[in-house]
């Protein structure tokens, strides 16, 4: 059912900043309002909504919630598929990261310290040292 409303109407009168309120919060989560709330996050507030671990309260739809479990439960049977397929232990994929849920941050990256051994062994590479 497509209902029209004129938020203008707050403006008049005719409306209460309280209606505008809860219109907006109970907008669908794929609306371009929700989307851009979503969008303009902060990094902290991404950081303590992923902390708290509320996937009901994000700005998903059930559906969009279920279809992401169901992605990352596929991803996982392909991985241990894969995984059992596979002779030696050193050729085994990453296990694969779950699809990001709103307020929810990219994972950080761990990435490799150069030692001062590892450097000397890339500078006699570069060199045409060991080879």
């Amino acid at each position: 059912m497509d209902r029209r409303y004129d938020i203008a109407d707050v403006l008049t009168g005719r409306r209460s900043w309280r209606w505008l309120r809860v219109f907006v919060e109970h907008l669908p989560p794929e609306s371009h309002t929700m989307t851009a709330l979503r969008n303009s996050l902060s990094a902290e507030e991404l950081a303590s909504q992923a902390e708290r671990g509320e996937p009901e309260r994000a700005r998903w739809s059930q559906a969009e919630q279920l279809l992401a479990a169901v992605l990352d439960a596929t991803r996982r049977v392909e991985w241990v598929l894969l995984c059992a397929n596979i002779e030696q232990k050193s050729k085994r994929p990453d296990p694969p990261e779950p699809m990001r849920r709103p307020g929810a941050g990219p994972r950080s990256v761990k990435r490799a310290q150069l030692t001062e051994a590892s450097a000397g062994t890339l500078f006699q590479l570069i060199n045409g040292g060991a080879a």
